[in-house]
């Protein structure tokens, strides 16, 4: 008791005076659940400092991603690889240690954490990952695949919407690998819970199909403990509601104060004088207690897996090598022959798109995903039938109508191995775009595939016809976004997403037919994002380029202005970001600076373009919400026709001249 009583202590004061020397961070969490990380790390969870990616280990997520101190002190003590050097350097430019948990730069991080309600999610698909590879490969004596997702959780996670959505999914498929320990001190940033929510929190997440268990006293680890094991043996998903008070052991116990803010001076000095030591010091029988509790521990655990490895794969090398090329995401696939295309067809892009996911289905085993209640008319569904309680080696998600829920289990997914697709309208991208932003941060290779992809989507009117969707897409850091123009740029665009290891992509489609404009493209150009379409037959007048569907209008347009004695190049610009990532070099080439006379034409906001367009140029865009009537009405009605573009470029060289 004495040992468990100075090592919670030390944890507790590592944690404040990270955030005091910092002078910035949330010392409130960092006290009040100081035991619930403590019990998970040093008497429940089966990880090993030694390997920390270790594919069976136990998965913990810190949702309350501001209490990042608190697990940098546990990771420090168990021996994860961060010094007490990178303690002190807490929110500092360049350290390990930044104020929310990043997967990638510190050694123990599962999964990067911050905007409240990502982390429940992200374990939902970390769970699903679990269920689906145990139930893939497990024989009987030889769990390959054995473990557990934790969440630690505050109430603002749980007053978040996409948290409903994850918890309403997980009860439903019934992942009783999923723990949630919820934090509940009644205390949120702006002041009391109450304030804000009065709902029946076991009554709400029973009726979700969760298990609930109340442990009254957040400073009793035995009971905390008890818990944990108890839920360990459910045949559901559990919420621990645990019992904590922010700040405990401070002068701000139990108020908002210690939410947001470093605690007094006089406190923290009081709590390490109370402790022993220096600023920053631990003792040898707290770094010793903390060996033992964790990394000896996890480390028999560690061997007695690698002997279950040894023997699975001398019994089922077959089944070893798959479950391996999951793992590493080494899979063989021929894009050129994936699916046919003809250029005489003339077919929606979200066809081939479907046509592609079903057929790498076949050949990707790690292949997972499905689309928010919209398969028919996305065409995005995952093989091998519906992933559930019954069927838990499918590999199609039935989301629902949960859009934000489906990116961040997306992420969840691909944080366990797995190469996740998902899909919905590309309007509704906008409930997902939280969801989108923790991908790119991550570098997690997840393919977002959104169809009806602008005003042709007709009749269902402005509410479902996307307008500045592809800006904001374009806009956020390390997403690659394509808008192929017809079949063959489409196979060319899923090769892309999934040879792209360590980023996501967004794949964006049409509704309606196209014609196949670009049998000839090859990957060398198209995977630099724009590529020449049709050259000029002589001497260069100016330049046509789109993205999408309005490829074919450029085409048609150059033989108008051809006949006009306009001598124009067409350029395919499927992806605008990518095109922008390339050597000014090889830009040029595409689009030359002296070819001054520019028109670019997309169905969408056009902020990206003026950057190649020039002075000169002219954009044929949409910039203001569509309307309720035909597409094609409507694509006429916007100027997205031969002779308004036509008329847009003689106008560009009036002025160029």
């Amino acid at each position: 008791m004495k040992d468990t009583m100075k090592a919670l202590e030390t944890l507790r004061v590592l944690s404040v005076e990270q955030v005091h020397k910092a002078k910035s961070g949330h010392p409130g969490i960092a006290l009040g659940a100081a035991p619930l990380i403590y019990t998970l790390y040093t008497k429940i969870m089966n990880v090993f400092p030694g390997d920390d990616r270790w594919v069976n280990r136990d998965r913990f997520v810190m949702a309350a991603g501001h209490g990042s101190a608190l697990l940098y002190s546990i990771l420090h003590l168990s021996g994860f690889g961060i010094m007490i050097s990178d303690l002190k350097n807490f929110r500092q430019l360049g350290s390990i240690t930044p104020g929310h948990p990043e997967r990638g730069d510190t050694p123990g991080v599962d999964s990067t954490s911050g905007p409240l309600g990502q982390g429940i999610a992200i374990g939902t698909g970390m769970a699903i990952a679990e269920e689906y590879l145990r139930g893939r490969f497990n024989k009987e004596g030889l769990p390959l695949i054995d473990h557990y997702t934790y969440v630690l959780c505050g109430d603002g996670d749980l007053q978040e919407g996409v948290t409903q959505e994850a918890m309403s999914l997980a009860g439903h498929l019934r992942l009783s690998r999923l723990i949630v320990l919820y934090d509940s001190n009644d205390i949120q940033l702006d002041g009391p819970v109450k304030d804000t929510t009065g709902e029946d929190v076991a009554g709400k997440y029973r009726a979700m199909g969760w298990n609930h268990i109340l442990v009254s006293d957040g400073e009793n680890i035995s009971e905390i403990e008890k818990a944990v094991i108890k839920a360990k043996a459910s045949d559901r998903p559990t919420i621990i509601e645990i019992k904590t008070v922010i700040g405990v052991g401070s002068s701000l116990a139990g108020s908002h104060k210690s939410h947001g803010s470093p605690l007094p001076a006089e406190d923290v000095k009081k709590m390490r004088a109370a402790l022993g030591g220096e600023h920053f010091e631990v003792s040898r029988e707290v770094y010793d207690y903390f060996r033992r509790a964790v990394y000896e521990r996890g480390r028999e655990k560690y061997r007695d897996w690698e002997k279950i490895k040894t023997d699975y794969q001398k019994e089922f090398p077959e089944e070893f090598a798959l479950f391996e090329s999951i793992i590493k995401d080494e899979f063989t696939i021929d894009f050129e022959e994936i699916i046919p295309v003809s250029a005489d067809d003339a077919k929606a892009t979200r066809e081939y798109g479907g046509a592609v996911i079903d057929a790498v289905g076949k050949i990707h085993a790690g292949l997972i995903g499905g689309s928010a209640d919209l398969s028919s008319s996305t065409k995005i569904k995952g093989p091998d039938g519906s992933f559930g309680e019954g069927n838990r080696t499918g590999r199609n998600i039935n989301f629902g109508v949960r859009e934000h829920v489906m990116g961040a289990i997306s992420n969840g997914l691909a944080l366990h191995g797995l190469r996740p697709v998902c899909g919905t309208f590309f309007v509704f991208s906008d409930y997902m775009k939280p969801a989108i932003r923790m991908s790119a941060l991550m570098s997690l290779p997840v393919i977002y595939v959104f169809t009806h992809d602008s005003v042709a989507v007709g009749e269902d009117g402005p509410t479902h016809q996307p307008v500045e969707q592809l800006t904001m897409l374009r806009s956020v850091p390390n997403l690659t976004t394509f808008r192929p123009a017809d079949g063959y740029e489409t196979k060319l665009a899923f090769r892309y997403a999934f040879e792209n290891k360590n980023a996501p992509t967004a794949i964006v489609l049409t509704r309606q037919a196209v014609p196949n404009v670009a049998p000839g493209v090859a990957f060398s150009s198209f995977g630099k994002g724009g590529y020449v379409l049709a050259y000029e037959e002589k001497t260069i007048d100016g330049i046509l380029m789109a993205s999408g569907s309005e490829v074919q209008l450029a085409l048609q347009a150059k033989r108008e202005l051809l006949a006009r004695g306009f001598d124009v190049r067409v350029a395919s610009i499927p992806s605008l970001d990518l095109f922008a990532r390339q050597e000014r070099e090889y830009q040029n080439s595409v689009l030359p600076e002296s070819a001054t006379a520019r028109v670019a034409i997309e169905m969408g906001e056009g902020a990206h373009w003026h950057k190649f367009i020039g002075p000169s140029g002219i954009l044929i865009n949409i910039d203001r919400f569509g309307a309720s009537a035909p597409g094609k009405q409507l694509i006429e009605s916007y100027g997205f026709t031969v002779n308004h573009i036509v008329e847009a470029f003689i106008r560009a060289v009036n002025k160029k001249s």
